[in-house]
């Protein structure tokens, strides 16, 4: 029976949705070589360290159940990772693991500083480093505070930037677990919650659950109350490197409730994000003003919090749709849309100027790696979603296979039919 073309557009409309977008291996190479020699501030290398530790290394991920293994792997076979630290350590000229006017942002290497020293790598004095960072940090007479108790973003003056999340808690967190310092652990989800209560919109409507990008003032004046998109992937992706670090710990027990907070938190800003994503599928760089620029390393670090939060715990299924979206956007054309020939995601905001469109952003790079990778790990484990299931998607890939030529075949005959009454 020849179907109408309504329904083979239908058709080849869902064949195309069950036959998603991908990214090439070169592609994916070039996205990482470029992370890879681009990543120069603080918390670039703290994050490129983070995403190699994600893709190459998944035993001693925090979302790995191995990764306080009592017998750590040869500092040789984490080189990569470890050589960042050793870099870091041996270049420092104070208390900070890099010079910065952030006091967060050096605290991103500091997982793989204590790597260096779990490992016996050779070639630097990883405890001291780490000790003097989590000192520092920790001490309200070096680092300021909020009068709430929120450790600052900034070394100067008090100020809280979202952005803090992903640097601080995810090392307070760690430094706990391979000490077992359930204190340290404490006041990593401590800090978490003094940072949403003060970032966290509380509007009515849809800004409800969104996050002001910088509070508190500075000396000048300066904060930023919008709501920045990437400020909000930062704080989701630390939030879920927290709870990965907790669920495979030994204390996993004793932070029940405080992992059940961290996954709320998660999916409330997924949410709140998910209510202003574009037909494009793509967050524009303040995610409540569609007069800003597109944005897609905001909306990767987004969809990567969603793959990997409900991998690691299960929840928020009913935002994979939403995450499909994005990474579909971003995957487009086989890359090809969203990729220059060198490898950089595009359009992306100004890593060093978040109010401007850049140019080039290792971070960027980084959360399209970390998104591919959780993508990969959902799918693996069966591609769960609201309303879906593994056997619901191999029931798909059945009716394709028994259907499809059939499908096309309608569509081709639809079409010549089409032109021969023209």
């Amino acid at each position: 029976m020849l179907v109408t073309l309504r329904q083979s557009v239908a058709l080849v409309s869902f064949a195309t949705h069950v036959f998603s977008q991908n990214l090439n291996d070169r592609t994916l190479q070039l996205v990482r070589a470029r992370m890879n020699a681009n990543s120069t501030a603080s918390w670039e290398m703290g994050t490129r360290a983070q995403t190699l530790i994600e893709i190459d290394y998944k035993r001693v991920s925090v979302y790995s159940s191995t990764y306080l293994s009592p017998t750590p792997p040869s500092s040789a076979s984490l080189e990569p990772v470890i050589s960042i630290a050793r870099d870091a350590v041996n270049s420092r000229t104070n208390d900070q693991l890099v010079r910065d006017g952030s006091a967060a942002d050096p605290c991103s290497l500091g997982v793989a500083v204590l790597l260096g020293n779990w490992t016996n790598a050779p070639g630097a004095n990883f405890v001291p480093a780490a000790n003097d960072q989590l000192q520092l940090i920790l001490d309200p007479s070096r680092t300021p505070r909020s009068p709430e108790g929120a450790i600052s973003h900034r070394t100067e003056y008090a100020q809280l930037w979202s952005d803090f999340v992903y640097m601080v808690p995810p090392f307070l967190a760690y430094y706990g677990a391979v000490t077992s310092n359930k204190t340290l652990i404490a006041e990593s989800v401590r800090q978490i919650e003094l940072y949403r209560d003060a970032l966290r919109s509380g509007e009515s409507g849809p800004e409800e659950n969104l996050w002001k990008h910088i509070v508190m003032k500075a000396p000048d004046g300066f904060n930023d109350l919008g709501y920045w998109s990437t400020g909000m992937g930062w704080a989701a992706s630390g939030m879920l490197r927290v709870l990965g670090t907790i669920q495979n710990s030994p204390f996993s027990k004793d932070f029940k409730d405080e992992q059940s907070q961290l996954s709320m938190w998660i999916q409330e800003i997924q949410e709140g994000m998910f209510n202003f994503l574009p037909e494009s599928g793509l967050f524009t760089n303040y995610v409540d003003q569609p007069n800003t620029f597109t944005d897609a390393a905001s909306s990767a670090a987004i969809a990567a919090s969603v793959y990997r939060l409900v991998t690691l715990t299960g929840d928020g299924t009913n935002n994979i749709q939403n995450a499909e979206k994005i990474r579909n956007a971003i995957y487009e054309n086989n890359g090809q849309t969203h990729f220059d020939p060198d490898g950089w995601l595009i359009p992306v905001t100004n890593p060093y100027n978040y109010g401007e469109e850049g140019r080039y952003s290792p971070e960027g790079q980084a959360f399209v790696l970390q998104m591919d990778n959780a993508w990969k790990e959902w799918k693996a484990a069966g591609g769960k979603s609201n309303g879906s299931c593994p056997r619901a998607k191999r029931s798909h890939m059945a009716h394709w296979n028994r259907f499809g030529p059939w499908i096309w075949l309608g569509v081709i005959m639809t079409l010549i039919e089409y032109a021969v009454r023209l």
